[in-house]
């Protein structure tokens, strides 16, 4: 639909694909691609797209729609309280949080850790960056990751994808809303080693958990669940370095990816 109406729209301007990318200022061969179903469009370009072609928002509201409806259904009400939450407690102790991950580190994930193939890999993976503008938004919500080490030690992708991936999360640890902190490669065992979850903290009621797993996602908002997951998460941040301590510490691991 956003390639067949964004192919409408620019032949009705009378622009080519070059005369196109030429006004939102991305290539002729970029332009070609998502009209060809090879790209997925992301944000900004079809904000820009809207503007030259003057279609009052038609073409970033398919886009949202599409991302919307490329999520898993169990994974949809997750992503509407992610957007809407005031604040987001976030733990992994495998990989990174998918609201810090660079494109080419989704991708990866995607590629050998899921069951996606081809153009559906793809939109799974402008799905995840799209949620990511939440943290770049107006009024962002509070964000703070608790991470173990090991994240920054498993190579996904290889090297450059790992320090592409660390030099990001340095640079979004910088915001004044992202709050990271590192469990130590010596600590021993703790309670965060029994899975990764997440509060939210929405604008009126209490807090809603996530919890991932290899078939599904969970909502939890039963009370005593999510007062258990809080003590969970208050024992995992007190194993876990300062902010200052762990942004240092990820600049260091982004230089032995080399």
């Amino acid at each position: 639909m956003f390639a067949g109406e964004l192919r409408r729209l620019r032949t009705k301007a009378g622009l080519s694909q070059e005369g196109l990318g030429d006004l939102v200022n991305y290539s002729a061969s970029l332009v070609a691609a998502v009209e060809q179903c090879r790209r997925p469009p992301r944000k900004e370009f079809a904000e820009r797209c809207d503007t030259v072609l003057d279609t009052d928002g038609l073409l970033a509201r398919i886009r949202d729609a599409q991302i919307r409806e490329s999520l898993l259904p169990w994974f949809r009400e997750w992503v509407t309280i992610e957007q809407e939450a005031t604040a987001l407690c976030s733990f992994q102790q495998t990989v990174l949080p998918g609201l810090l991950q660079t494109e080419a580190y989704a991708r990866e994930l995607f590629e050998r850790a899921s069951h996606f193939l081809g153009d559906d890999i793809e939109q799974q993976v402008a799905a995840r960056l799209a949620r990511q503008e939440i943290l770049t938004r107006a009024n962002p919500p509070l964000f703070v990751a608790v991470l173990d080490h090991t994240v920054l030690e498993r190579p996904v992708g290889g090297p450059k994808v790992m320090r592409e991936q660390l030099l990001h999360l340095r640079d979004v640890g910088s915001r004044p809303r992202v709050h990271l902190h590192l469990v130590p490669k010596e600590t021993g065992a703790y309670p965060g080693l029994n899975g990764a979850f997440v509060i939210a903290t929405p604008p009126e009621g209490d807090d809603i958990a996530y919890l991932d797993n290899q078939l599904h996602g969970s909502i939890i908002e039963r009370t005593a669940d999510v007062h258990s997951l809080r003590r969970t998460w208050e024992s995992v941040r007190a194993e876990a370095l300062p902010h200052g301590a762990t942004v240092k510490m990820i600049s260091e691991a982004a230089d032995s990816w080399t």
